[in-house]
């Protein structure tokens, strides 16, 4: 089966590789994120396609560096990546900001989000823009005290009033809405398009749908 990775896999895999050092694909696979197979086979594609070339070390280790060709492709790569990231960005940026003015519009104004990574960091420009006051961040997983200087709590149980909550995790967007649903009203849980999250449960969607499907009962 062919081979295709992410740019960013492609790119952290050949400058990982780049110092010519000797490694262990398990030593490669830690340091980029991905399984031993995966590292096994974005190998054999980079020295197929003459981006690696390979010598063997002792104690059935490799020494892996790049050819010029590599580095012409990991200079492509982190053009192409950069590209991806911006775009990313400024769709972020401008649908958050778009959610924001629809809260403010409602009278929506004290906000907290919903995970503290590179979305919140976002989020928190974009609420700036809008006029939106940022009251806290939640996030279980980290030890900052404050996330683009708003106050970051462990638990939602822990946020002062708020008239909305915003999600900003990128890692597990639908299970953050999923736990807010019993907290809060609907209209008070915002979140982005490009979360992709879904707001009706999917047995209570199947439920609706049959319900439509059934033909009308006829007195007899």
């Amino acid at each position: 089966m062919p081979v295709n990775p992410p740019p960013k896999t492609q790119l952290d895999l050949l400058t990982s590789l780049e110092s010519g050092r000797v490694v262990t694909q398990g030593t490669i696979s830690k340091r980029i994120g991905v399984s031993i197979g995966m590292i096994n086979a974005l190998l054999k594609r980079a020295v197929l396609k003459g981006y690696v070339k390979v010598r063997a070390a002792p104690y059935k280790r490799y020494a892996y560096y790049l050819t010029p060709k590599g580095f012409a492709e990991k200079s492509r790569l982190v053009a192409e990546y950069l590209e991806i990231s911006l775009s990313f960005f400024r769709q972020a940026r401008q649908e958050y900001g778009e959610l924001f003015e629809r809260a403010r519009r409602t009278g929506l104004r004290r906000v907290a989000l919903i995970g503290g990574g590179e979305l919140a960091e976002i989020a928190g420009l974009a609420a700036r823009e809008a006029d939106i006051e940022l009251v806290a961040v939640v996030d279980r997983t980290t030890n900052r005290e404050k996330v683009f200087g708003v106050p970051v709590v462990q638990d939602v149980a822990e946020l002062p009033d708020v008239e909305a909550v915003v999600i900003t995790d990128a890692k597990a967007p639908q299970a953050a809405f999923d736990r807010l649903t019993g907290r809060f009203d609907d209209q008070q849980v915002l979140a982005p398009e490009l979360l992709r999250i879904t707001r009706a449960r999917p047995d209570e969607a199947a439920a609706e749908d049959l319900a439509l499907q059934l033909p009308e009962s006829k007195a007899s």
